[in-house]
């Protein structure tokens, strides 16, 4: 059904204005339920037998009840040729909106696989064009709901043209409001980037896949066999390449965990993250920790259960978690206010920082400072991972982006030395020196240039070699470089350590300094911008 536009129709409602109203009105909806109900029952079918849920479906469960506003639900596109004359669904393959999430106003645009395969058209693009910068103004997070099949080949140079707007907008809204992209089936080509421009990236298992190239162009060009899941699914992402942040099994998991995320989130970067009210004491002792670190340097521990002792109820959400296992990234809440937490995991590599742990870092340190969240770095690292990959794969580039991170961030910042903290790296994980607002230091920390055993090898080894019994002798330079150089109070007596503290009083230390730091106000140099090492 179509609406009345030809010349007889309007002199019918000229003849009878009130009937002529009704009757609009009455095909006005009857043209809304043709919007809402798809394509037709067997596509939507076809959708659900993938195991997908339909782009409606995605939006009434990342959204709270009855919220969602869509916009330009009866825009068809304007191609004509190769087929696309006859076929001129309403929505063109995408629906755009907004509505709320816990409350706050969001905006969104889910791809309909059930239309051309969700492949992004003129109209299509244009009407993802529009959300994006109504978002910009209004100054909300915006939400993609992924599910495409790339560039609409019908209508050539104007579906690529369409993707540079998209990714043009993804760059002026990045670190102005948080952007989300949710894999929930195919995305390939240049269609990739869009998601790699965004703040956080989730996949479906199964489902979603991402890549430039798809397998039988790797095959062809390359000779390696592999599916689409092995070649670009959540997994390979999540635990390999480092593109996706989250990976779930289902639809709904993935969403409702976005509807977590964007909770501890602002709306954009003028605002504070939202707080909540707790009923976890900000004077709670935490002492299990007395017990949870041994102070034995070589001891492995799990980072995450001194996380889950500080926080709120002992709850956060850690990103990146099955990439660069060896540092912890997560966002959580102490004393209701939001805090983004930076730690090396010792259960991993030792906690050693590396390529991927430096990019891994940086990047949500970058996120934090963009959208006002304090940041609380836990340390204990070694130092930087050695190795000829390491150094030919660029360590000293990669570290550095994770220095610029630090050094250019200007919310508030403090840092915990719970243990190791040795050469380069302790000057990278936000140590004093580099803007630390505050740095404090457990009784069991060791602050130093390289580890005891290195040192007296390097310092004492000539007294070494010449000893009669040159392990007695090494044992004994080593006991006495800790003791001058590595005891647990020689930075606070210089004054790179603001205290060393009881660890059962740390909870109740750092929401002392975070709501000090909470007024902080820092200004970087005027420029257009920096340019942080790649």
């Amino acid at each position: 059904m179509t609406v009345l536009q030809d010349s007889d129709a309007a002199a019918a409602g000229a003849a009878d204005p009130s009937g002529d109203t009704r009757s609009r009105v009455a095909e006005l909806h009857d043209i809304r339920e043709q919007v809402v109900a798809g394509p037709s029952e067997r596509a939507t079918e076809a959708q659900h037998a993938k195991g997908k849920l339909t782009a409606r479906e995605r939006i009434a469960l990342l959204l709270d009840e009855g919220s969602f506003n869509e916009v330009e639900p009866l825009r068809r596109h304007r191609a004509s040729g190769f087929g696309l004359e006859n076929k001129k669904p309403y929505t063109d393959g995408v629906i755009t909106g907004w509505g709320t999430v816990h409350g706050r106003t969001v905006f969104v645009y889910a791809h309909d696989f059930r239309i051309f395969g969700g492949a992004l058209g003129e109209a299509h693009a244009t009407k993802i064009h529009k959300i994006m910068d109504m978002a910009i103004a209004a100054g909300a997070p915006l939400i993609s709901l992924n599910d495409g099949a790339g560039a609409r080949i019908q209508e050539g140079v104007t579906a690529l043209a369409g993707y540079g707007g998209i990714f043009q907008r993804n760059t002026r809204a990045s670190g102005v409001i948080p952007q989300i992209s949710v894999m929930l089936g195919p995305c390939a080509g240049g269609a990739a980037y869009s998601p790699a421009l965004t703040d956080f990236v989730f996949m479906v298992r199964e489902t979603s896949q991402m890549f430039i190239t798809g397998p039988d162009v790797v095959q062809a060009v390359t000779g390696e066999q592999v599916s689409q899941n092995g070649l670009g699914g959540a997994d390979v992402h999540a635990e390999v390449s480092g593109v996706c942040h989250f990976a779930y099994d289902d639809e709904e998991s993935c969403l409702e965990e976005v509807r977590y995320l964007l909770s501890l989130l602002p709306a954009n970067n003028r605002e504070m993250p939202p707080a909540q009210v707790t009923e976890d004491p900000a004077s709670r002792r935490c002492e299990d920790l007395l017990d949870l670190v041994p102070a034995d340097g070589n001891r492995p521990y799990d980072m995450r259960a001194v996380i889950e002792s500080l926080v709120d109820e002992g709850e956060y959400l850690e990103i990146h978690e099955r990439w660069a296992t060896n540092v912890i990234v997560a966002l959580a809440r102490m004393d209701g206010q939001v805090v983004g937490i930076v730690a090396n995991q010792p259960q991993a590599l030792a906690g050693v920082l590396d390529i991927n742990a430096s990019e891994k870092a940086a990047r949500f340190v970058q996120m934090c400072d963009a959208f006002n969240i304090p940041i609380l770095t836990l340390l204990d690292v070694p130092g930087f991972l050695p190795g000829v990959d390491q150094e030919h794969g660029g360590i000293i580039r990669h570290g550095a982006k994770l220095l610029y991170a630090y050094c250019n961030a200007t919310v508030p910042r403090i840092s915990l030395i719970l243990r190791k903290a040795y050469g380069g790296a302790y000057i990278v994980m936000d140590s004093r020196s580099v803007g630390a607002d505050l740095s404090y230091a457990w009784p069991t920390n060791e602050i130093a240039v390289m580890g005891a055993e290195g040192a007296a090898n390097v310092i004492f080894r000539r007294q070494i070699a010449a000893a009669d019994d040159p392990e007695a002798m090494r044992q004994r330079m080593v006991k006495e470089y800790k003791a001058e150089l590595m005891h647990p109070y020689y930075a606070a007596e210089r004054g790179l350590v603001d205290d060393v503290i009881d660890p059962a009083e740390t909870r109740e230390v750092l929401i002392r300094s975070l709501h000090m730091l909470r007024t902080k106000h820092a200004d970087l140099p005027q420029r257009k911008h920096g340019n942080p090492p790649q």
